[in-house]
């Protein structure tokens, strides 16, 4: 038997306050009945009922579906009979409560809702069409319903004066910017950062690696530039800002948008293959008896000797009992760090290629009672790398066109840092 589609309308919305009392109901289907909110202040608004259940933001009444958040003493409330996307109904009334607030001075209760019933009604006729959710995004709302309860004189003429972007900014989805920035020093910042995690077992294969990274912009940019950019074919679960041009991405592997103004985030992305570890990490320990202990850790770095990593800590676990250490170091300090039971080793800058060691006498403090057996937590590494990648992802170029075709300057930059980087021993 074939499952029903999934449909992604509301057949009814309700704003309700806490005594069950209907404030604002908009009804788009003709089998949604009027009686059936009373339902929902039955069996949840003057429910007592405590169990998950009960609690569930979604419920089925009959053969209908409801789906509710409660924002400070109002229950928005979604009834529908069809084969709705839930997730998408939450998400829906999730950002109908910030589009009030973003219209109410950052306020939503049941006395701003009543004060705004004009308003409400009016956002409710451009966010739902027959029941299927459309632009919820203030930004572009604000650019074309000036309707306030507060609005002073200085704000609505304001308002009125950015009226002429509205048919733009609603058909040309570019909400996120304005057409009349002008700066003296046109600039643009791209940033690549990632983070390698890594586990490694005590033989030295690799166990788990992977790198998540982040693209983020600063565009200080006059007019609505276009932006280009190219990077290799290295990225795997990609996301990106909703500025991107998805189409040309999906079509041509270019990175086209027009940018939002000053820093945000273009993209994420995730590397499971073809990662180049930034260090390669040995750790013998060798106990004798109860009392004592010997460590040897070798870190050897691999990435280009003209980089250097900066902030490099090894954190080398030791057994709670231990008294003192003593170290034997080619580059750096070290210290025992009894809070973390492990021996703390930091490097200002590793150069790239280069190899250092660690070795430790570690004295225990001896006792009768029958010891546990040492867990032997994993080795920890952190660092940070500039101007390096360790997924091999490259800006292969950074272009900006506008109109008045001004002069940019553009920087491209690299940064790795450790996410769980750790070594069994």
């Amino acid at each position: 038997m074939a499952l029903p589609s999934c449909n992604e309308s509301l057949g009814a919305l309700y704003f309700i306050n806490g005594r069950g009392d209907v404030l604002i109901q908009r009804i788009y289907r003709d089998d949604i009945e009027r009686n059936l909110a009373s339902a929902f202040r039955a069996h949840v608004v003057n429910s007592r009922e405590t169990d998950a259940a009960s609690l569930a933001p979604v419920r089925q009444f009959g053969d209908a579906s409801y789906c509710y958040l409660r924002a400070s003493n109002v229950y928005l409330l979604a009834i529908t009979k069809r084969n709705s996307n839930a997730m998408m109904v939450m998400q829906f009334l999730s950002r109908l409560v910030d589009l009030v607030r973003a219209y109410c001075n950052g306020e939503f209760s049941e006395e701003v809702v009543k004060g705004n019933f004009v308003l409400i009604y009016e956002l409710l006729d451009e966010v739902l069409d027959h029941g299927y959710p459309q632009v919820t995004d203030p930004a572009v709302l604000k650019s074309f319903i000036f309707q306030k309860g507060w609005v002073t004189p200085a704000t609505k003429k304001k308002r009125e004066a950015e009226s002429a972007n509205a048919t733009l900014q609603v058909t040309g989805a570019v909400g996120w910017r304005k057409d009349n920035l002008r700066y003296k020093k046109n600039e643009v910042f791209l940033d690549v950062v990632e983070t390698v995690s890594m586990l490694m077992s005590a033989q030295g294969s690799v166990l788990r690696c992977d790198v998540q990274g982040r693209l983020v912009m600063k565009a200080f940019l006059s007019g609505m530039p276009d932006i280009k950019l190219g990077l290799n074919d290295k990225l795997e679960d990609v996301t990106f800002h909703p500025c991107v041009n998805l189409g040309r991405f999906n079509a041509e592997k270019v990175v086209s948008f027009v940018p939002p103004d000053g820093e945000f985030e273009l993209m994420k992305y995730r590397c499971t293959e073809g990662i180049t570890l930034p260090f390669k990490a040995v750790a013998l320990i060798t106990e004798h008896g109860r009392t004592r202990l010997d460590v040897t850790v070798k870190v050897k770095s691999t990435f280009p000797t003209k980089i250097f990593a900066t902030n490099v800590v090894v954190l080398v676990p030791v057994p709670d009992q231990t008294a003192r250490a003593s170290f034997n170091l080619t580059a750096g300090k070290a210290k025992y760090d009894p809070k973390r039971h492990a021996l703390v080793w930091k490097l200002k800058k590793f150069a790239g290629e280069a190899e250092h060691t660690l070795a430790a006498s570690v004295e225990l403090i001896s006792t009768v009672r029958e010891r546990k057996p040492w867990s032997r937590p994993p080795l920890a590494m952190n660092f940070q790398i500039p101007m390096h990648s360790c997924s091999g992802v490259k800006v292969q170029y950074l272009k900006v066109w506008e109109k008045s075709s001004y002069k940019v300057d553009k920087w491209v930059r690299k940064i790795s840092k450790s996410g769980d980087y750790t070594l069994r021993i």
